[in-house]
Parts: C-alpha cells; sequence; structure tokens
C-alpha cells in the first residue's frame, strides 16, 4: 500500500480541519481500506468560544458522512473535556453515552458525532485514523489471528480484544492503552473490528495507517494468501428472468415489504457460490460486525425455497428467545444470495442499499479466501453478532426509516424516457423511491439519471429481440417488476384519411400498438410475481374519446391501445394486476409535438399557438410533470381499488365533457 500524500495539496489546506479533511479523503479514496461509510477521523483542535475562553473541541465524523466525500461540516464538534471523563466512568448505557455526546456538541446544526467519540477522545493525539483495512480485518478473523498480529507487529501497536462498539469499548481502550503504550506504539488493532492510527500531524497519523496496513499486506503476500485463488470462468448458463422475480417475491414476502434483488454477473460471486464449502465459509460471519446487516448470507443451491426456510428457521430458532427478551424483531431477510446458477446477488430495501451490499460482499469474498489459506476463516461468534445487529443503537436507526418514500424497493419500467412525459415520469417515481428502468430508442435515455436507482437502456420498441434482452437486463439489476408506464409513442404528420399512406398506418401501429403489445405480454409474468401486486398506466391520448381531423392513425392507434387496455383489466385482475389508461392533451412539452406538428395543428384549427396552447376549459398549460404525477399516483394506494379507468388530464375538453 502507498502513501496518497502530496506535499502541494496538504500545503492548500488552511487550517487543522481542512488538514483533517484532506487525509481523510485519502483514506476514503481506498475501498480496501474503508467503504461506504466505514471508518473514522478525527482531529483535537483550541478555539475560542462565544465569551471568548479557550476550548479544547474534538472533531469527529459525524453520522451520515463518508471519508471519500467529506467537507469540513461533516465533522461534528464536541467538547472534549466531558468526553474524557466519560472515559473514566465504569458504565454507561449506549443511549446515555449517544445523549451525553449529543449535549455536548459545540453546533446546534451539527451531525450526530460518531459512537466511537469516547474513543477517540481518550487517544492522547492530535489526529487520529480508524479504517476497517482488509488486510488487517482478515489476519484478526483467522483461528491463531492474535498471534498472527503479534509476529507482524511486535509492541508497535496495541491489541484490543473484541468488544461491540459503544461505550464499553471506548472504556475499556483508555485503560488499556494507558497501561499498555509506550514510545514505539504508533497504532492499534481492534480483533476483528478494525485498526487505528494516530499521532500529532495529520500526514504523521495518515501515513503510519499506511505503514501498518502495507505490513499486513506485506505479512498475507508471503504466506501466499494474497491472491485469493483462481476464479472459475463463468459458463453462458441462462436463468429466465421469471424465475428471478419469483425469488425476490418469495425474499420480500419474508422481510414484509418489497425489497431489491440484484444478480451481480460477478465473477469471483459466480466462482464463490460453486465451492464445495460455500455453505461453512459464508456462514460464520462478516468481515467486521459494522457489516453484519449487509453480509447476512445464505447459500441457495438451485434456490431451493425450502432449504432457505430451514437455515432461516434455525436463525429464529436460536435467536427469537432474545429477541421476544428485548422486545425487538428480528429481519428474517438475507441481504446476499449465494446462488449456483445465479452467482452472488445483493438484497437491499432499496437500489442504493443492494449496490453497497454487493460493494461490501466482493471485499468479504476476498477477505475469506485469503484467510482461507491462512488456515481458516473464523469470525465473531453469532452472540457478537447477533448482539451487533440488534444493538439498540442499530434499532433506533433503524426505527428512524420506518417512514420510507411510497415506492421504496419496488421497481418500475417506464418506455419512451428519454423526454417529454416518460422523462417526467422518471423523475416522479424516483422521488417516491421506486428504482427506475427507462427505455426508449433514443440513446440518450442512459443519461436522464445519474441515481443508483436509475437504469437506461437504450431500445428499440419495435424490436422484440431488444425488448427481451432490455426486460433480462432490468431483472438483473432489480429482480423484477412492479409497475410499468406505457408511455413511448408517435404522432406523425396531419394527413387526411383520404391521403394517409399505408406506410405511416402502418408504422404508427407498429410503434403505438404492436410494441405495447409485446411489452405487455412480456411484462405480465413479471408483474404477477409483484410482491405488492402489479400496476400498469397507460399513456393515451384525448384523440381516444375524441378524435381530431388529421390524426387518423394515431387515434385509431391510441383507441385500439385502450380497448387492449380494457381486455388486459379483465384478464389480469384475478392476479390482483391493475391497469389504467391516462388520456392527456396538447402536452406541448414532448417530444412528438415539434415546432412544426405544433404550427401545424394550431394553424389548423385558425389559433396562435399560444391559443392552441390554453385551448381548454381551464385555460391552463398542460405539463408532462402533470402527467407524471397522475400516473405515479395510480400506481399508488389512492387508486388500489381502480382498474380499467380512463382519467382525462386535459385542462377539461368540451368535447370529451
Amino acid at each position: 500500500m502507498q502513501s496518497l500524500w502530496k506535499e502541494q495539496e496538504a500545503e492548500a489546506c488552511e487550517n487543522e480541519l481542512a488538514l483533517r479533511v484532506y487525509s481523510s479523503r485519502l483514506l476514503g479514496r481506498d475501498p480496501s481500506l474503508v467503504l461506504h461509510g466505514g471508518g473514522n477521523t478525527s482531529v483535537k483542535i483550541t478555539e475560542k468560544n462565544v465569551v471568548r475562553e479557550e476550548e479544547e473541541i474534538l472533531y469527529i465524523k459525524g453520522s451520515g458522512w463518508d471519508l471519500e466525500t467529506i467537507e469540513a461540516e461533516g465533522f461534528a464538534p464536541v467538547r472534549l473535556h466531558p468526553m474524557i471523563q466519560l472515559a473514566a466512568l465504569d458504565s454507561l448505557t449506549d443511549p446515555q453515552m449517544v445523549n451525553e455526546l449529543k449535549t455536548q456538541l459545540t453546533r446546534a446544526d451539527a451531525p450526530g458525532p460518531s459512537v466511537e467519540t469516547i474513543l477517540h477522545a481518550a487517544l492522547p493525539f492530535r489526529y487520529v485514523d480508524h479504517t476497517h483495512a482488509d488486510a488487517v480485518v482478515t489476519i484478526t478473523n483467522t483461528a491463531d489471528g492474535p498471534e498472527r498480529i503479534a509476529e507482524i507487529y511486535g509492541d508497535q501497536v496495541v491489541v484490543i480484544p473484541y468488544v461491540m462498539p459503544g461505550f464499553d469499548l471506548a472504556r475499556d481502550v483508555a485503560r488499556l492503552f494507558a497501561e499498555q503504550a509506550g514510545p514505539q506504539t504508533i497504532g492499534m488493532i481492534l480483533m476483528n473490528h478494525g485498526v487505528f492510527s494516530f499521532a500529532d500531524s495529520a500526514q504523521e497519523s495518515y501515513e503510519r495507517m499506511i505503514q501498518l496496513v502495507d505490513m499486513a499486506e506485506q505479512y498475507l503476500k508471503a504466506h501466499n494468501a494474497w491472491e485469493p485463488g483462481t476464479v472459475a470462468g463463468k459458463d453462458d448458463m441462462q436463468v429466465n428472468r421469471v424465475e428471478i422475480a419469483e425469488l425476490r417475491q418469495v425474499i420480500s414476502g419474508k422481510a414484509g415489504r418489497p425489497m431489491i434483488l440484484h444478480v451481480t454477473n460477478s465473477t469471483r460471486g459466480w466462482s464463490f457460490a460453486r465451492r464445495e464449502d460455500v455453505g461453512d465459509i459464508s456462514q460464520q460471519g462478516p468481515v467486521t460486525p459494522d457489516h453484519v446487516i449487509r453480509t447476512k448470507a445464505i447459500p441457495m443451491l438451485g434456490r431451493d425455497v425450502e432449504e432457505y426456510a430451514r437455515q432461516y428457521g434455525q436463525y429464529f430458532r436460536t435467536h427469537e428467545p432474545a429477541a421476544k427478551e428485548r422486545k425487538i424483531m428480528l429481519d428474517p431477510a438475507p441481504r446476499v444470495i449465494l446462488d449456483q446458477e445465479l452467482g452472488l446477488c445483493c438484497i437491499g430495501k432499496s437500489a442504493k442499499d443492494a449496490a453497497i451490499v454487493h460493494d461490501i460482499y466482493e471485499h468479504t469474498m476476498e477477505c475469506i479466501l485469503r484467510a482461507e489459506k491462512l488456515g481458516g476463516w473464523q469470525a465473531l461468534p453469532q452472540a457478537d453478532l447477533f448482539a451487533m445487529e440488534y444493538w439498540d443503537l442499530e434499532q433506533a436507526k433503524l426505527a428512524k426509516g420506518n417512514n420510507p418514500p411510497l415506492f421504496t424497493g419496488e421497481v418500475v419500467l417506464i418506455t419512451g424516457a428519454a423526454s417529454g412525459i416518460g422523462k417526467a415520469c422518471v423523475d416522479s417515481f424516483l422521488q417516491r423511491g421506486a428504482a427506475v428502468v427507462g427505455l426508449d430508442i433514443d440513446e440518450q435515455v442512459c443519461t436522464v439519471s445519474s441515481e443508483s436507482g436509475f437504469l437506461g437502456i437504450q431500445c428499440d420498441l419495435t424490436d422484440e429481440g431488444q425488448v427481451q434482452q432490455a426486460l433480462d437486463q432490468a431483472v438483473s439489476r432489480f429482480g423484477g417488476l412492479d409497475m410499468l408506464v406505457l408511455n413511448a409513442g408517435m404522432f406523425p404528420a396531419s394527413a387526411t384519411v383520404a391521403a394517409l399512406s399505408l406506410e405511416t398506418w402502418q408504422q404508427v401501429m407498429a410503434v403505438n400498438l404492436d410494441a405495447n403489445l409485446v411489452m405487455l405480454r412480456e411484462c405480465y409474468p413479471l408483474l404477477k410475481h409483484a410482491p405488492e401486486k402489479g400496476r400498469v398506466v397507460i399513456i393515451g391520448s384525448k384523440n381516444v374519446p375524441a378524435p381530431g381531423p388529421g390524426a387518423g392513425a394515431y387515434s385509431a392507434s391510441k383507441a385500439a391501445l385502450t380497448q387492449l387496455m380494457r381486455v388486459a383489466a379483465l384478464e389480469w385482475g384475478g392476479d390482483g394486476i391493475r391497469i389504467n389508461t391516462l388520456h392527456p392533451n396538447a402536452v406541448f412539452d414532448t417530444g412528438i409535438w415539434t415546432d412544426e406538428v405544433l404550427k401545424a395543428r394550431a394553424e389548423h384549427y385558425g389559433m396562435s399557438v399560444q391559443s392552441y396552447k390554453n385551448n381548454n376549459l381551464l385555460r391552463v398549460e398542460v405539463l408532462s410533470h402533470h402527467v407524471a404525477e397522475l400516473a405515479s399516483a395510480m400506481c399508488g394506494p389512492l387508486f388500489s381499488c381502480t382498474t380499467a379507468a380512463q382519467l382525462p388530464v386535459d385542462g377539461g375538453n368540451e368535447r370529451v365533457v
């Protein structure tokens, strides 16, 4: 491991807090040190308070911040002296500790201080760095981990036996460090947890961390345990997307809420899942207890649901008595599935959570395989992992997330998503927490959103092969389909029936009708397995109830699509799938309304363009946003008892009224 410190960059830092930000980001840049909010850093600074008295303030990484992107405001300023006093106590409950941390903040709008605040305060150095370095925790998670750590570091580090994060750990560190540290001490190893470095300068503390981690990496290399092993090549076995949707449905049922299932296509994951001993090594626990919830794994050979139930039945029998005593709810859903055909599958409440699980488990597999080469992977006992998973502070954190956005854990597919109503639908569903798959013939669909919950796929909907590939890609990414918004369409140049060419007619039907038939047919098996029942919204047109001259092909295609919707509602109601249609009119911020088309239609009615835009009973301009909001509402609980409905979004049209 190499130091990334650059003197020129460090010299640009104006003060100690800026240096703390700089060196924290250097640590955060390396995922083998910290991953997705892991790790912690702090600095002790003397400042004058509002009455001009000097105080020592501990600036420590605040809750919700990631070291890779942290800013100065991400550090919580806590008065140092009260923290040192707390470290001298014999006991303090963790909820009491959190209360004390909050009351000693010097800034009301600061993020919540880390639960390791007292620990950082007790270490007598200005700068303190803490990481979950893969190399170090790999070595600690072996049967003879303490002996190996002693062999690597000697008296350069203080070794702390595993204690769950919180007050007890801070108290033990304060006492053991005072007893064992000497002038040669440059770090501290928390068994099965991580590594600390410290110094009175940001550079020295950071470079000590690099030195300590590099020593562990060199040890692994010297013992032929650095390379995890030859990864077998992945075969071309294809798993039916409906099987994936069924698996997601089962998992969501166990979890009691819709979940995202990401089939990662990880080469290492696929190979790991096919190991003969995967049933043993995957069940021994995470690399560090901080990852216990996100790496709860189960090997499912051939997606055997009975085996799933058996293993988690055992988990419940072991832990349910303690759960009842503490009045906590056990979480029955895994976060990782290791399937011989699917490989590594990662599960989360949202697409972002599933992506985090993927990143963490890739590191977990690497650490497990390295530890196996050192004599065997041995994580913490199940009792310690259970205590961490259902820790009071973890339960409080989960309670804060009890009111997630409406569509959290659900997946929607939107056609024509690159612009207009489709793009507005993407925004609307993302805001409500859904994972969104956007299809469009325009390649710009791939860049409609940068959120982890969005997947844009360029797709010609009139090409069944491309549609099949897009659905496979969507289901692999998110696990299934809960909602479908059929928005893609074309509006040809105005032509009377007498002048309408068969070529134009067939082209319009292919896009507006035939492609939607294919989408409905292919999505139906996925919608059947939606945990909260499937929902479909079709974007029709005012031209269905009130066609206009010169729009014969368009009007006929939308009318036929509406009739198809009505038939589907009759056929799919028994599956709990509801399907409804919106009939917008004069939505001029969409792709079909080019300046030329808009001008031609206005001239046809003998109106100015602006008058044509507001030509409705309410004299309002209907925008894509209005249609999108109603489309997402139709997929929500407000319309839970509605199917086969046709709802206008047109500002009021006298021909429809």
